[in-house]
């Protein structure tokens, strides 16, 4: 299983303001700049995540975004789901899209749906605050460049 950069970032954002002091504000290009990542993206991201209720943005002169949501509420595997949007692992997976001819007789498809259910067991057992238990390490990786 591969999880998209959308997923990725989504989670990098998360972890980065769960970094900061609580309600402290950040900017996407704060963010945009400790990862090094594409401002425009993290735009879309940022947006996202506020439509899921997970940040709050503020708009403005001195406006920024922050969790509205605590770092332990945020479940990875739920997040996971939310943000990616295709797990046919394997084209029978897909009803739609399902040409193989071995699919009535196959038993590959039940333990590959095993296997993703295994992994999103893996995932639900974690929240945001389980990747920032380091939160120090954390700070200085994200904040050593003179960010704030």
């Amino acid at each position: 299983m591969r999880l998209t950069m959308y997923t990725d970032y989504s989670l990098r954002v998360l972890i980065f303001l769960a970094s900061k002091q609580p309600g402290e504000l950040s900017t996407v290009q704060e963010i945009s700049d400790a990862y090094q990542i594409s401002k425009n993206h993290l735009t879309k991201i940022v947006h996202e995540l506020g439509k899921l209720q997970l940040i709050e943005t503020i708009r403005g002169r001195g406006g920024g975004i922050r969790l509205c949501v605590e770092p332990q509420d945020i479940n990875v595997g739920e997040l996971v789901r939310k943000t990616e949007d295709d797990f046919h692992l394997v084209e029978c997976f897909d009803p739609t899209k399902n040409m193989c001819v071995l699919s009535s007789a196959c038993h590959l498809k039940g333990v590959l749906h095993e296997a993703l259910q295994a992994y999103f067991a893996v995932l639900d057992r974690y929240t945001i605050a389980d990747f920032i238990r380091n939160k120090d390490e954390i700070h200085s990786l994200l904040f050593s460049s003179g960010q704030t």
